[in-house]
């Protein structure tokens, strides 16, 4: 039986192209840029890669990068992406997170709409029921579990990784910055860790 990740993206990818979270990729891609110092000498790995959006641009951009993905539909888009754009560069399956909230409540707004059924404090999942249009206009209507990390959980276990200097912050879409404090305001958290 296939995970509720594996459903939402199965037939997903121009659709997710999208939506409103990845439309920052330009400037999501000039700050890691600044923060490798743009040495183009450095190798890139893009967990999660999704349609290839940051893979793609970095790579325009003269970067060696490796993009992997556990959706297939969300590769094959991104070989697509890559092919129009003459570039080559490896891709491969593997693992994905993906999660979006609708804040103001509009259901007719394009892209995948979440239903919260609950969030558990003592496991920090949140379940929903996501209901999104696949790329052939079928709609679906799947139950998902996502766990959520606070910022402590993650410099622990980028610690026992061997990562020996984790910063956080806030993740502005398409502008990341090392100036923005992360905030209970913020969707998601920008996490850059060296070993």
């Amino acid at each position: 039986m296939a995970q509720w990740y594996e459903k939402l993206f199965e037939n997903y990818a121009k659709t997710y192209d999208k939506e409103g979270f990845v439309q920052g990729t330009i400037g999501e891609c000039d700050f890691i840029e600044k923060e490798l110092n743009f040495d183009k000498s450095l190798k890139i790995i893009d967990v999660g890669c999704g349609t290839g959006r940051h893979t793609i641009e970095l790579t325009k951009r003269g970067y060696s990068v490796t993009g992997i993905d556990l959706s297939e539909s969300q590769l094959k888009r991104a070989r697509e992406k890559a092919k129009a754009n003459n570039l080559l560069f490896p891709l491969f399956h593997s693992l994905n997170d993906f999660y979006e909230s609708d804040d103001n409540g509009d259901n007719d707004k394009e892209g995948a709409q979440y239903k919260s059924k609950g969030f558990d404090l003592m496991t920090f999942r949140d379940h929903n029921i996501t209901t999104f249009t696949d790329d052939d206009g079928r709609e679906h209507q799947i139950e998902c579990t996502e766990r959520y990390y606070v910022s402590c959980e993650i410099t622990w276990l980028l610690k026992s990784l061997g990562f020996k200097k984790t910063e956080i912050f806030g993740a502005k879409l398409g502008a990341f910055s090392i100036e923005d404090k992360l905030t209970t305001e913020d969707f998601e958290m920008l996490v850059i860790a060296e070993k």
